[in-house]
């Protein structure tokens, strides 16, 4: 495959990111990526420490231990991923992401 076929594939991505993201510029893209990255690399960074401050050994798996994750990580996350869209300047794109969030585990909550 030539260079020039893959940059377009590269580009096409990063446009239809941007596109459906509604960005301005493919600098955005980028930089909501390393946003993602980021959080995540943090995220799994600070888990072990989490847990072993709360006493739980994650050695064994278990339904319990999952649930607990997801309930102490999950929060976190999202206020990481502000911190980090603060930091490269993609505060408002992802503090409209986090409403969309609350907004449908809201109405998880809210159905009748």
């Amino acid at each position: 495959m030539s260079n020039s076929s893959e940059d377009t594939s590269q580009k096409t991505w990063l446009r239809k990111l941007q596109y459906k993201w509604k960005l301005e510029s493919l600098w955005q893209v980028i930089l909501v990526l390393v946003v993602f990255a980021c959080t995540g690399m943090t995220v799994l960074w600070i888990k072990q420490p989490i847990f072993d401050l709360l006493g739980i050994d994650r050695s064994e798996g278990g339904f319990g231990k999952t649930i607990l994750y997801l309930l102490l990580v999950l929060p976190l996350y999202q206020l990481i991923l502000l911190v980090y869209g603060f930091i490269f300047g993609q505060f408002g794109f992802f503090w409209e992401k986090e409403k969309q969030f609350l907004r449908r585990i809201l109405s998880l909550f809210n159905r009748k």
